[in-house]
């Protein structure tokens, strides 16, 4: 799975990640990440699965693997259900 091409990002100097959607999609808004959310968008810049973005973020963050799972899910439906994945 990977971010649709059509999805672009941008960090801002406060650290946060804002991600809009161009071109055809019909998502029409604005998306702000924090900082572990941004962490999955960047996973996804390139072709990867849950489990490779699940291993990057315990090797990142000190927090179980169950919450790291849970939480990883959790932003992979929300990127679903506006259409940012292509899987």
């Amino acid at each position: 799975m990977k971010l649709e091409d059509e999805f672009i990002t941008h960090e801002t100097d406060g650290g946060e990640q804002i991600m809009v959607a161009a071109g055809e999609i019909h998502f029409a808004g604005l998306v702000r990440s924090n900082e572990s959310a941004a962490f999955i968008v960047n996973c996804l810049k390139t072709e990867t699965t849950k489990e490779a973005i699940i291993n990057a973020m315990a090797s990142k963050y000190d927090a179980s693997e169950d919450i790291i799972a849970k939480d990883v899910e959790r932003i992979l439906g929300q990127l679903r259900s506006i259409g940012a994945l292509d899987e």
